[in-house]
Parts: structure tokens; sequence; C-alpha cells
């Protein structure tokens, strides 16, 4: 086996939350190499809703959803379903994910992910600033919209609870949505737009600029895959599926929904699994819009983004193995054709790979086998929302220093 010079830190995972705390460490004065066998910033980093969502605080389980999972788990139509080769594995998650659903524990969970969305849009402002991607951030706010009177009450109780936690937000009449988003269909309900929330415009541009930035700090990248890596007299051995090794003082795990197998090789065993995010989109339609707006009983998102509509919101339990299910394309299609039924067809379709864990917190956390190793993954749908804060708080771990907020609630051993 050949091997690579021994290193300071290696970051492995080139996505958004790699990139970022790859960055945060490179300026704090480490020499970090990042290794991943995709191209930095792709999967699910660029391919999200796009959306710095500081609102977005309410963790994926809830007493709500817990009464409607069977139904929801089986409706293939559904924003929130299950592939059924895949049931018989994802029920030790399933289990634990119900649990995180109750009345106490989704509340606990909401204050956990609060702590880490607070301040997201100054924080994504300032990295933008200084990558040179300020243009490609947009502050018009998020909305939400309900189509009848009925899904608008039923949401009072969640929008309390939210602005509690000090979410700003904003109630909408119906007309005051058909003056806010003329081009989005009437509604009977109403709407909330969130203020502070921003929009990424182009998430593989912001993607780019992020990696063109890590380089020029002094950074290396290496396009490979990670085998196997353990802790071994001081430092970790990293064994890459290409046949070479190299040996580094620290590392980051940052490897998203591929992060499960680097923990049980270490011993922390973690219940990561994988959501399977889609989107579509439409080429020239980007004006209908003017800021990201969210079908909110469904989930569905359109955002307008450069040059496109970026349709998305469905989401498929059932890990990285299996291909695109063009079922769930065909309905997320019809799905956008009811709200625009003038839409042409789709312009591509697209697939990837979101890390989720059951009480839908990430995992922030030292290993247990102390500082050589730091996990950073678990962000589900908010990994472009905390990517900032993250980078922070791996800095921290990595550099011993203290955290800005307490970790406990996203530590790899909390289950």
């Amino acid at each position: 086996m050949s091997e690579l010079s021994d290193k300071d830190v290696v970051v492995v995972g080139a996505g958004v939350i790699g990139l970022t705390s790859a960055l945060a460490l490179q300026r704090a004065g480490r020499k970090v190499l990042v290794v991943d066998p995709n191209p930095p910033g792709s999967g699910a980093s660029m391919g999200n809703a796009g959306t710095i969502a500081d609102f977005a605080i309410a963790p994926v389980g809830s007493p709500t959803l817990l009464k409607r999972l069977p139904e929801l788990l089986f409706d293939r139509a559904g924003p929130f379903s299950i592939r059924q080769a895949a049931l018989g594995a994802l029920l030790p998650w399933l289990a634990r994910f119900a649990w995180q659903s109750l009345p106490g524990k989704a509340q606990r969970n909401m204050q956990a992910i609060a702590a880490l969305t607070k301040d997201a849009g100054p924080r994504w402002q300032d990295l933008a600033d200084s990558i040179g991607a300020a243009h490609l951030l947009k502050a018009s706010g998020c909305v939400y919209a309900y189509a009848s009177p009925a899904e608008f009450a039923s949401a009072k109780q969640d929008l309390s609870r939210r602005a509690a936690f000090g979410v700003p937000l904003t109630l909408l009449s119906p007309a005051d949505l058909a003056e806010l988003e003329p081009g989005w269909p009437r509604v009977d309900g109403g709407a909330v737009l969130f203020p502070n929330a921003q929009s990424v415009i182009d998430p593989q541009g912001i993607m780019q600029a992020l990696t063109t930035t890590l380089i020029e700090a002094g950074a290396e990248l290496c396009a490979a895959a990670v085998d196997t890596l353990s802790p071994h007299q001081g430092r970790v051995v990293l064994s890459l599926q290409d046949g070479r090794a190299l040996t580094a003082r620290q590392v980051v795990v940052a490897a998203g929904a591929h992060s499960k197998p680097f923990c049980d090789q270490i011993g922390d065993l973690v219940p990561l699994d994988t959501e399977r995010g889609y989107h579509l989109e439409f080429d020239g339609q980007e004006t209908r819009l003017s800021r990201p707006v969210c079908s909110a009983v469904d989930g569905f998102y359109c955002a307008p983004m450069v040059g496109r509509l970026r349709a998305a919101g469905t989401v498929e339990l059932g890990g990285t193995k299996a291909p695109l299910t063009e079922a769930r394309v065909a309905n997320l299609a019809r799905r956008f054709a009811l709200l625009f039924p003038d839409l042409p067809k789709p312009s591509r379709a697209w697939m990837g790979f979101r890390p989720s864990m059951p009480d839908s917190r990430p995992v922030i956390s030292l290993s247990k086998r102390g500082r050589q190793v730091v996990y950073a993954f678990g962000h589900g749908h908010i990994g472009l929302t905390l990517a900032p804060v993250t980078a922070e708080l791996v800095t921290a771990l990595i550099e011993g220093t203290e955290p800005l907020l307490s970790l406990a609630d996203y530590r790899v051993d909390r289950f």
C-alpha cells in the first residue's frame, strides 16, 4: 500500500459542512486536506432549496407527524415516504424517530436546533463576503403559504413555538400574500413571512466560490474515497479505496449521509440514516416568484434561482444505494403542475442524500476516543443553514478551545 505524507487535519467529506469546516480550520492556522471522491460542494450541498432558514427549528418528528406516520410512510404520492424494500433495515431508526416525536422530546429537540440556527443569516453574510459570493445571497425572506383557513389555523401553535424561540415572523392574509407574491396561486388560508431568512440563488456557484477560497487559503483537496479510518498511537490512519494510505493528527468526519461507517469503525455507534431528497428545475421560470415560497402543509418549495425555478421538498427514506425513483419525480412534477398549470416540462431532475438523525439534531462532537476524531454530520434539511456555525464549533473541538455553546445536545453518544 503506497503512503501519502503525514497530515495535520484531514476532513473527510467535501460537502458544505466539510468545506466550511476546512476553511475555518485553515484560517485558524491548521494545515488541512479534504478528501472526497466526488467534486467539492456536490450532492445535497448544491441540490437543496437554497434557503438559509433561521426559522427551521422544528424537528421532522413531532406529535402531529407521529399520528400521521403510518399514512405518510406508505403514501407514495406524499411528501414523506419510505422505499418498501428498505423497510426492514429502517425499523430501528423508525422506532427511535417515533420516540423522538413525543411531545416532550420534540420540544427539547426544537430547543437544541434553535440554539444552532440563531444568527444563521449574519453568519452566512460574513462567510459570503469573505469568499466573494455576497452577490449570490438574497435577503428577501421566505414564505409559507396555507391553502385553507383550517390549515392556517392548525399551524398557529407551531408558529407560536417558533416565535417563542425568537424566530421573527409576520402573518399574512390571502390579500397580503397576493400582493407580496402575485405569481403564487391564490390561497384562502393565508401565509407567514419569515423576514430574516435568506436564499442562495445559485447553490453550485456558492460552493465553487467556497472551494476556490479554500484552495487559495492553502488547503489541499484529494479526490479519493476513504475506506477505513482508525486512531492509532497518537495518529489517525486512513486507508483509501485506491490502495493508498495517509495518517493525520486529527480527522473531521463530515461525510454527510456516508458518515455512519466511519463512526462504526471507531466504535461510536450512531443511528444515522438517509433521506433521499428530490428536486426539479424549470429553466427560464425564475421570475414567477421573488423569494422561496413553500406550500406549507405539503412541504413543497418553489425557489427562484439564477436562470431557473427549482421545485424541491419531497423526502424518501431508503438509503444511498438505490437509483432515483421515477415515481417520486413524476409525483413532484404533478404537484407543481397543480400550482402552476402553465409550467413547461421540467428541464432536469435530481436526487441526493441527506443525513438524517431520529431527533433532527446534527452530530457535532468529539469521538469517545478523544480529540483525534471530530464528527460533523447529520444536519438533515438544514446543512446549508448550519454550515458556518458548525465550522466554528468544529474548530473549537479540534483546537481544544471553549465552544460558543454547549455541545451536550449534539454528542455522538446521546442515544
